[in-house]
């Protein structure tokens, strides 16, 4: 199991790294049209997101689950925090990325500008949970 801990946060930070990375320098590669707002990289990373919430989502509720009464107060918060946080991501992420499918299009309650906004917050997000689920990962499966 410690193993898989350790494969499982280095493909966590790597996740954040690439998400991180394409959110800063998008603006400087490519040229937003009407026709394609988005980067086509981003085809290839939401998948890769996707994952690491689901990964994030499970590792974030066995820490919380394992911050019981004998457990610190920082532990309890930060096993919160992880949890709580990767399910916030979880509902955005998901939220945008299906109404910008083709499953979703029909839903005109919202126009571009508000996907825009929520794919800033996200992607600003993820990387900070990814790192910081990745790092536990790799640290606590040092000590197994």
């Amino acid at each position: 199991m410690a193993a898989l801990k350790r494969i499982i946060g280095v493909v966590l930070i790597v996740i954040a790294a690439i998400v991180a990375i394409q959110t800063v320098f998008e603006p400087i590669y490519h040229t937003s049209t009407d026709d394609s707002p988005y980067s086509s990289a981003w085809d290839y990373i939401n998948p890769l997101s996707a994952i690491s919430i689901i990964l994030g989502v499970i590792f974030g509720y066995i820490r919380m689950s394992r911050a019981g009464a004998d457990s610190s107060v920082q532990e309890f918060i930060a096993g919160n925090i992880m949890f709580y946080g990767f399910m916030f991501a979880a509902i955005i992420f998901f939220w945008n990325w299906f109404g910008i499918s083709d499953i979703g299009s029909g839903f005109t309650a919202v126009g571009h500008n508000t996907r825009s906004l929520i794919w800033i917050i996200f992607d600003a997000i993820l990387p900070l949970l990814n790192g910081a689920m990745g790092m536990h990962l790799i640290r606590s499966s040092a000590s197994e």
